[in-house]
């Protein structure tokens, strides 16, 4: 998939699973562009390194992370392989799959399964706060730049309307 057929995918799939607000849209999309080193395409995690490297560091080798968001231990990989109906914990490669990442990027930001926090407690109808929305996936890491990203992508939407 290109770049803009990756977004467009990704905006029609927020929409269909519930995150359907400009900015909350505009936030998945920076996530996205951040995580995967501008490409839009689902990646491993320290993709510029191999998989010895990841094997001889990565303590939760071999669930690393994969997909848009990085989808990381054994225990998330099972919830999402049930979600999914897929054997995620025996082909943990399936996240790389774009339906796939997709799925787990979305949902996770919908039902807080990555941190306990979801994407509607930082933006709903009551607000937006862009820096604090990354608790959805790592804490406050990189929280400016994605921010950024974010506003970037709620201004490209918003003039599209």
């Amino acid at each position: 998939m290109t770049k803009d057929e990756t977004i467009k995918a990704i905006r029609n799939d927020c929409i269909d699973l519930g995150l359907d607000l400009v900015d909350q849209i505009a936030y998945v999309l920076g996530t996205v562009d951040w995580e995967t080193g501008h490409t839009f395409q689902p990646v491993r995690e320290a993709f510029w390194k191999n998989e010895a490297w990841r094997k001889a560091h990565l303590r939760y080798f071999p669930y690393y992370g994969r997909g848009y968001v990085q989808l990381t231990w054994k225990a998330n990989y099972q919830v999402y392989g049930k979600k999914l109906n897929i054997d995620l914990v025996g082909n943990p490669d399936l996240a790389m799959l774009p339906e796939n990442a997709r799925f787990i990027l979305i949902d996770g930001f919908k039902t807080g399964a990555f941190t306990g926090k979801k994407l509607a407690d930082y933006i709903n109808e009551d607000g937006t706060n862009f820096i604090a929305a990354r608790k959805c996936i790592n804490g406050l890491d990189k929280c400016h730049e994605i921010a950024a990203l974010a506003e970037k992508y709620r201004d490209e939407m918003n003039q599209e309307v």
